[in-house]
């Protein structure tokens, strides 16, 4: 009996000790994720507080305008003007900031300047980054003037703030509905407190977002002794205010005794919807909220693993996927309720509102990226751009806040949906989606008139002629390819064609795409160097780094160039020409320069692999690992250009795991140069594909063979339904270009022309 009950206590042991082993917590991920990456040079991050597509980004503004601000917050600052909760991640234009709140000690209520626009300003604080502190759902400083610790944490909805005060006595919470930057500025605002200690108000602004609607609810830990309201600087009474520049003071006494617990919720419909948003944090559990943000950043983080052993590379990986989960954010409230961009409000159907469409940008990596292991947020993502359509009668191009910016060019919805469409994964009804598709192909505005009439858009016409034109033929191939895959031969046709209008930009004297005027001639003088920000042929770069935007066709801009060789010589030139962009008004968005390549923004992101359809892949293989380890960076200035909601780190993500889609829209990922020894995808239905490279090293950058399943892969690429399928994708590495390997025609990815 005693060696029965000792083995069955054994077992009991055994048996607890297998169930603490299976509540184990998965890894953590969030521990190589640094929001401070991209908050210096030009990359516009922000490091507060945010969840995986969250609709609330809560975080520090330094109260400075400029290009480098735009998101509020750079490196380079040394005050903190408050915590606003609403951001824009990588933008080169500035918005949002709304309902600024600050923590202070007795200055306020003693203030006596006689108000004015100034108000604010001499309460800011000055911090250290020393004492500064942030990771995915949490972001903490110690405020030098009022000697205030301030951490945030956030919901999907709502903010949640912890203030530790230093000092004995009175302190001060100010909310700033007049606080704003670069192109926002307040045009409505009001501050209410009822008699149970609720605080709601709303911030009405024009900017970016010309018509702009925040509406918040608010309640402290405990009651405030005192409300002082204020408009324009000028103390009021009474429990309500109104007006352009309000604030609102809310004064405790023995604030140091325990720490002061602020929630806030937003909604751009309407108070009732701030207030219900405040039930996702329905305690003062700080902690617990912080914890439950953590978890849900580590299950997104965990939908890529990666093995290296060297620490600074997972931290510019794993970075830069939580920097692609930014946008787009949550719009719709918990009731379901929305500012729709037709000024109404609206109630959302199947799935949540979604804003930010950063679509000039994401669309050539963000997009695929997110069919690959985001298909769970898709259905709302692209649903969300077919409400828009609905409201305002065209698909977003740049939508924010309820709004159509019309920033930037093209029709970029056009690639993301018919990218959907063509993998499976869009829920809308793609008759529907044509339709959209169509009207706003179809229309006068930014030149498309000419399109239509001439196949080209003239230079004395428009700005930006020759970069509009490309960007138009690269959406035109999406409308094609949805046509032919619902059977619409005519459609096909007349979109096909227009997918080819890119031909009528190239000169073949100079082998470069060129602005052509009214009456067919080049534009003159021609200097493939210059550029110029505000007009000139090219959006935010030159011909050099234009030339090249065909990657729906690149078989036929090989053969306008002459054939392989010619094409590879081209390109090559295009690497190796140090020569400055010329200009007075050059871009600034022309950065991350290798030669005349500009990383640093956009339409260069799929060049690099174009080496792959002239039989060249080992030239591919060496510029895409050069990309990989000269422009991204383990260090506040980690990225070579405006991080663009997404698009730059997209582009890291994709290419670091050995593959790039060339072409938005037609599903093939071609093969560029892995970075790390082993990668894990969850992609759909919670199937693993798993990438190894063999033999890898820094050295070992080039292809030697590659094998999907256990089976030789004789081509250059790999489709999204390979991939989506679940499976194993093997690189044999090596140190020396094998320039056999993929040399041959027939591995070239596909192509609209044979």
């Amino acid at each position: 009996m005693k060696k029965i009950s000792v083995l069955l206590g054994f077992l009991i042991l055994f048996s607890v000790l297998s169930c603490e082993t299976s509540k184990k917590p998965i890894d953590d991920l969030t521990v190589f994720v640094d929001p401070f990456i991209g908050t210096g040079g030009h990359g516009h991050t922000f490091p507060g507080a945010v969840m995986p597509f969250g609709g609330v980004q809560l975080s520090p503004d330094n109260g400075r305008s400029g290009w480098d601000w735009c998101s509020g917050y750079h490196i380079s600052d040394s005050i903190i003007a408050g915590f606003s909760h609403l951001h824009l991640s990588g933008t080169g234009i500035g918005d949002l900031c709304d309902i600024l709140v600050l923590p202070a000690t007795g200055t306020f209520a003693n203030d006596t300047t006689g108000g004015g626009e100034d108000f604010m300003k001499p309460h800011w604080s000055s911090f250290s980054h020393k004492k500064e502190h942030a990771e995915p759902g949490y972001y903490s400083v110690f405020l030098e003037k009022p000697q205030v610790l301030a951490e945030l944490t956030v919901t999907n909805r709502a903010g949640f703030h912890r203030y530790t005060f230093s000092e004995k006595g009175k302190g001060e919470v100010v909310f700033d509905l007049g606080f704003h930057i670069n192109w926002d500025h307040p045009v409505k605002t009001m501050i209410r407190v009822d008699s149970s200690g609720l605080i709601t108000g709303y911030r009405l602004s024009e900017g970016w977002a010309h018509d702009q609607r925040v509406y918040f609810a608010a309640r402290f830990s405990r009651p405030f002794s005192a409300f002082i309201p204020v408009n324009g600087g000028m103390k009021k009474e009474g429990k309500e205010i109104h007006g352009v520049n309000t604030q609102g003071i809310f004064v405790f006494n023995n604030v140091n005794e325990k720490p002061l617990l602020l929630k806030v919720g937003i909604s751009s419909a309407n108070i009732h919807g701030a207030i219900n948003n405040l039930k996702e944090i329905p305690g003062w559990d700080f902690d617990g909220v912080r914890h439950t943000a953590h978890r849900a950043w580590n299950r997104e983080l965990h939908k890529i693993r990666i093995e290296t052993p060297d620490t600074s590379l997972k931290r510019i990986f794993y970075t830069a996927f939580y920097h692609t989960m930014m946008a787009p954010f949550l719009f719709s409230d918990d009731l379901g309720n929305y500012k729709g961009a037709d000024g109404k409000i609206h109630h959302t159907g199947k799935y949540p509102r979604y804003t930010v469409y950063s679509l000039w940008d994401t669309y050539r990596a963000e997009h695929p990226l997110m069919t690959l292991v985001q298909q769970d947020h898709l259905d709302g993502i692209l649903g969300s751009m077919m409400s828009f359509y609905h409201e305002y009668g065209l698909l977003p191009v740049w939508a924010l806040m309820g709004n159509e910016t019309n920033t930037m060019i093209g029709y970029h919805s056009i690639p993301v949906l018919a990218d959907a469409f063509a993998k499976g994964l869009l829920k809308e009804d793609p008759e529907e989606v044509f339709k959209a598709m169509k009207k706003s192909s179809m229309t006068d505005i930014e030149g498309l008139k000419y399109v239509r009439e001439l196949g080209y858009i003239p230079a004395d016409k428009e700005r930006h002629s020759v970069s509009k034109g490309l960007e138009y033929a690269i959406d035109d191939w999406c409308i094609a390819d949805m046509a032919r895959r619902l059977g619409k031969e005519e459609d096909y046709k007349y979109y096909l064609k227009r997918a080819g209008y890119y031909k009528n930009y190239f000169d073949p004297s100079t082998r470069f795409m060129r602005g052509k005027m009214s009456d067919g001639s080049w534009r003159t003088p021609f200097n493939p160097l210059y550029s110029s920000h505000q007009s000139f042929d090219y959006t935010e770069g030159n011909a050099w780094q234009y030339t090249w935007l065909v990657p729906q066709d690149v078989n036929g801009l090989i053969k306008l160039m002459g054939g392989r060789k010619a094409f590879v010589e081209k390109l090559d030139s295009l690497f190796t020409l140090n020569k400055p962009v010329e200009g007075k008004n050059a871009s600034p968005d022309i950065s991350g320069l290798i030669g005349q390549y500009a990383h640093g923004n956009e339409p260069s992101h799929h060049i690099a692999y174009m080496y792959d359809y002239a039989g060249t892949p080992w030239k591919t293989q060496k510029r895409v690992r050069q990309i990989l380890t000269t422009l991204y960076f383990d260090d506040y200035n980690g990225l070579s250009g405006n991080e663009d909601c997404g698009q730059m780190s997209a582009w890291y993500v994709l290419s670091s795991l050995g593959f790039y889609q060339e072409n938005p829209a037609d599903g093939n990922y071609v093969f560029g140069s892995p970075l790390f020894d082993k990668a894990e995808l969850k992609v759909g239905g919670n199937r693993t594909f798993t990438i190894i490279a063999k033999n890898n090293s820094l050295k070992n950058l080039y292809i030697s063979r590659v094998t999907l399943n256990g089976r030789e892969l004789k081509r250059t690429w790999i489709t999204w339904q390979e991939l989506n399928n679940g499976g194993t994708l093997i690189f044999y590495m090596t140190n020396k270009p094998v320039k056999t390997w993929g040399s041959d025609p027939s591995w070239a990815p596909p192509s609209m022309s044979k």
